[in-house]
């Protein structure tokens, strides 16, 4: 038999199968698109941008507009404490946290219906778009924060009363352990909006509503007693104290509040990446 007859066995560069585990993340996928996460990441930033003339200085016009407001209205109006912290770094903090938070979360739980069209076109790892998103994200609160810290060291120059410590290091911790709940939450949304668009309807005023119910605009300690279990339950609470704790040495975040959030931080992210995983293989049949 002619050797050119024989059937030449063929081979494949990548085989893509279906998941079978529970949570199968595929980070050495992931890295490999690393290049395509800094596409999206990009993307992001001009989309948002596109067609504006002030262009990336909202991200600190938004947050300075928000301070202004919630100076004059809970602490000059409804004359509302700040713990002796300066109003203005008081509500900027919780501003820019706040912000980095709910952003994130809200976009996060938009990562199927927003990009429905490229996912029923092309594979890649769908982690890389969430990854992307936190990216973005850390990099416009990295700029807010540039901010902060201008006003921060004018006023204890100033001699405001700020008691920083070593644990400002904890700043970092606080940034994942905010983007973490705020993803692994968005992630199950997401999930659940494929058939349920009746939450996605809703995310943007919930998320506005639990804002009231996190000491954004107030300290802990003007909290009543009787309330204090809303902020135990809310998850936000403790980051954004220790936030205050760290930079301006006031409030206290009890031990169980903080492993109470950081265990529903786990929690969030387990489950988000559970049905995240289970629903990229389907959702474009259903959306």
């Amino acid at each position: 038999m002619n050797s050119q007859n024989k059937s030449v066995p063929q081979t494949w560069d990548k085989v893509i199968k279906s998941k079978s585990k529970l949570i199968d993340l595929k980070l050495k996928q992931v890295w490999e698109y690393r290049d395509l996460i800094g596409l999206f990441v990009k993307r992001d930033f001009i989309i948002y941008y596109k067609q504006t003339i002030l262009g990336p200085l909202w991200y600190l016009l938004q947050p300075i507009f928000s301070t202004v407001m919630y100076v004059l209205i809970f602490g000059r109006l409804a004359g509302i404490g700040t713990d002796g912290i300066p109003q203005i770094l008081f509500y900027f903090s919780g501003t820019m946290l706040w912000t980095y938070f709910s952003t994130s979360l809200i976009e996060a739980s938009k990562t199927f219906s927003i990009n429905k069209e490229i996912f029923s076109k092309v594979y890649f790892p769908r982690l890389t778009v969430p990854i992307a998103t936190s990216i973005s994200f850390i990099i416009k609160l990295g700029i807010q924060f540039v901010l902060f810290a201008i006003l921060y060291i004018y006023y204890f120059i100033k001699g405001a009363g700020l008691a920083p410590s070593f644990m400002i290091l904890l700043f970092p911790f606080i940034v994942i352990w905010l983007g973490l709940l705020a993803t692994g939450i968005g992630m199950i949304i997401s999930s659940i909006t494929t058939k349920y668009r009746d939450i996605a309807l809703t995310i943007d005023f919930l998320v506005q509503l639990v804002m009231y119910a996190t000491p954004v605009v107030y300290p802990l300690s003007e909290v009543p007693e009787s309330l204090t279990w809303l902020f135990y339950a809310n998850p936000v609470s403790a980051p954004i104290e220790l936030f205050r704790v760290c930079f301006f040495g006031v409030g206290s975040v009890p031990l169980n509040m903080a492993l109470l959030s950081i265990g529903i931080t786990v929690l969030c992210l387990f489950f988000g990446l559970v049905l995240f995983n289970r629903n990229e293989k389907s959702f474009v049949d259903v959306i």
